[in-house]
């Protein structure tokens, strides 16, 4: 008879080894690695160098898009009375663009009559703002010589030039822009689908899916409040124009809409011009800062009232960000980045708030 097998139990002390925890993102932490941190810095400089050196793919993408998220309501519509999606997506651009240039058809004889009188009138200007004549020139020298520094002691764009490249991008690209829109009118929910498709976890589907939501919703509120705030802009500057005796009450109705796309720079501009514009046809020179003092007035309303009541529940951006952003988009991408600009931040912060490791970056973007 074979022994029996006697099992030894090894005692176990208080000084056990403990299992390792597991490790869970806590609500709204900064990111605890620093490589990590580090490497998503130089992932986000590298997507801007992109984007600045490939403007002319990129620009054309981006308002493409954002401009689908402005049509997709007509497109719904348009599902919902069972038109082709190929047919409706025609029909949204074909009507943007019909919109475009019915009014530039109607307003090229205003302003090419502005344009002429606009040599003969410089000297009426410049001697209605003598006392402004030294301050300008030195303005202007100082211009001069940086202008010439720039070209010539580094062989790069002038400050004209630097300003303009993001304009002229945007003329260029304007067919590719059209192009991309009308096949993103067309694809509809293709991609949210594939992404869906591609997330692995149910609950991962669910929050791409109330993430693009959200996105589309809220950009395209923005888009269509902004929109609406700036044709009543365009009607009420319009109508001021005509009662103070500027005349041409379409053409600068439809400056003011189209300046007010552009926060703070579009306005100021728009000031700019309607001083000259008062300088230049009305006598007492009381009256002639009247123009521009009533759009700065309807600017004032609409910007810092009206609007921001309308859009305090959607968005709530940082407004030094705000300005940030507004300036690097410009210098960036020029007068299409600056509309772009705080778009691209409602997107960035809707998506901070929808990632979880993300919630730290979109809490400091909310205002």
């Amino acid at each position: 008879m074979s022994d029996p097998i006697v099992k030894f139990e090894v005692p176990t002390t208080e000084t056990e080894p403990l299992e390792a925890p597991e490790l869970t993102q806590p609500e709204g932490p900064l990111p605890a690695n620093p490589i990590v941190t580090m490497l998503a810095l130089l992932l986000a400089m590298a997507i801007l160098t992109v984007c600045y050196f490939a403007s002319p793919i990129i620009l054309p993408i981006i308002l493409a898009v954002v401009l689908k998220m402005l049509l997709q309501p007509g497109m719904r519509l348009f599902d919902r009375l069972r038109v082709p999606r190929s047919i409706g997506a025609l029909l949204l651009i074909f009507g943007v663009f019909a919109v475009i240039v019915g009014f530039g058809a109607a307003m090229s004889g205003q302003a090419a009559g502005w344009a002429a009188r606009l040599p003969e009138g410089m000297a009426r200007i410049e001697e209605r703002l003598a006392f402004l004549a030294r301050p300008l020139q030195t303005l202007q020298t100082f211009l001069h010589q940086f202008d010439g520094n720039a070209a010539g002691g580094s062989g790069g764009p002038s400050l004209t030039e630097t300003l303009m490249k993001g304009t002229q991008h945007f003329a260029s690209g304007f067919f590719e822009t059209l192009l991309i829109l009308y096949f993103l009118l067309i694809s509809g929910d293709t991609f949210l689908r594939r992404m869906v498709e591609i997330v692995p976890s149910f609950r991962d589907k669910r929050r791409v899916v109330e993430m693009s939501q959200q996105i589309e919703d809220n950009v395209s509120a923005y888009l269509t409040t902004i929109t609406l705030m700036n044709a009543l802009v365009g009607v009420a500057t319009g109508v001021a124009m005509w009662a103070c005796g500027l005349g041409d009450p379409l053409l600068w109705g439809f400056v003011a809409f189209a300046l007010n796309y552009v926060p703070i720079m579009g306005p100021a501009l728009g000031v700019v011009l309607f001083l000259m514009a008062g300088l230049l046809t009305i006598d007492p020179l009381f009256q002639a800062l009247l123009p521009a003092g009533l759009y700065l007035l309807i600017h004032v309303v609409e910007g810092e009232s009206v609007t921001p009541l309308l859009l305090a529940r959607r968005f709530t951006l940082n407004p030094v960000l705000v300005i940030i952003s507004l300036i690097f988009w410009f210098w960036m991408w020029g007068v299409p980045g600056a509309i772009l600009a705080v778009p691209m931040l409602a997107i960035a912060k809707i998506i901070c708030d929808g990632v979880r490791p993300l919630n730290s970056l979109g809490r400091f973007l909310e205002g």
